[in-house]
């Protein structure tokens, strides 16, 4: 018996020591972790895709910039987050051709409104005819105009501190402003998600030329020791970290 015991444990340290050195962050399951056996298992037997939400990644992976769009393992654990939250109230920073901001919209109860930040009309004119026919075109918000324009306008407009959740996925080089105008923007106990924030795994050691790596690594830092809010960083996707306004 007490062999036994102890080539169980030899056993799990062998299968411990195989796993180290591999790295958990595989991507999106419609671009880098198409091929991962493990993500793909994650995605046939949790996800539950709205049928318009289907109809629009198929869309969307006709587009040659389709790996930008949000990984749909990623989208549906941020709705129920919002639902976890009650929000009612929510902004997307970067809607590209809108199947985050169409999840959102769907997770919400009916007077639940989403704050679309988009800058390429293109992407817009493919979200809406997807927005109408999910039923859900009267809370989503398009502001095709830069994003930093729309925050400063609520901002101006008395709406500090309404918000529930934020997601952030517009150009890399913005990150640092959009979090901050989105922790005004958010109330105690908002929800700030922020993508691509491990950006191919490129942030580990970001070469000195890698402007976007070190600009992602350089915010990453920051949240990690920003006392305003309480964080987890998940391998999910991209790499998406999980902002709670304390």
């Amino acid at each position: 018996m007490a062999a036994g015991r102890h080539f169980l444990v030899c056993l799990g340290l062998s299968v411990l020591l195989t796993g180290l050195g591999k790295s958990a962050f595989v991507g999106k399951s419609h671009s880098g972790g198409k091929a991962d056996p493990v993500l793909q298992y994650v995605v046939n037997n949790s996800l539950r895709e709205h049928p318009v939400l289907t109809k629009l990644k198929l869309r969307t992976l006709d587009d040659q910039w389709s790996a930008m769009m949000v990984s749909i393992e990623q989208a549906q654990l941020m709705a129920n987050l919002m639902k976890l939250i009650n929000a009612t109230k929510a902004i997307e920073i970067g809607m590209y051709t809108g199947y985050n901001a169409l999840s959102m919209a769907l997770a919400m109860p009916e007077n639940g409104h989403v704050v679309a930040c988009e800058i390429n009309n293109t992407y817009v004119e493919i979200a809406k005819p997807f927005f109408k026919e999910a039923g859900v075109e009267n809370k989503i918000d398009i502001r095709l105009q830069t994003a930093m324009q729309t925050l400063d306008e609520l901002i101006a407009a008395g709406e500090t501190g309404t918000f529930d959740f934020v997601f952030i996925d517009a150009d890399k080089s913005g990150y640092d402003g959009y979090y901050e105008k989105s922790l005004e923007l958010i109330r105690k106990g908002g929800i700030i998600a922020i993508d691509n924030v491990l950006w191919s795994g490129k942030v580990v050691d970001p070469a000195p030329d890698d402007i976007t790596s070190r600009t992602l690594d350089a915010l990453n830092k920051k949240l990690h020791k920003d006392q305003r809010i309480d964080l987890s960083m998940l391998t999910v996707g991209d790499g998406l970290s999980i902002a709670i306004k304390r």
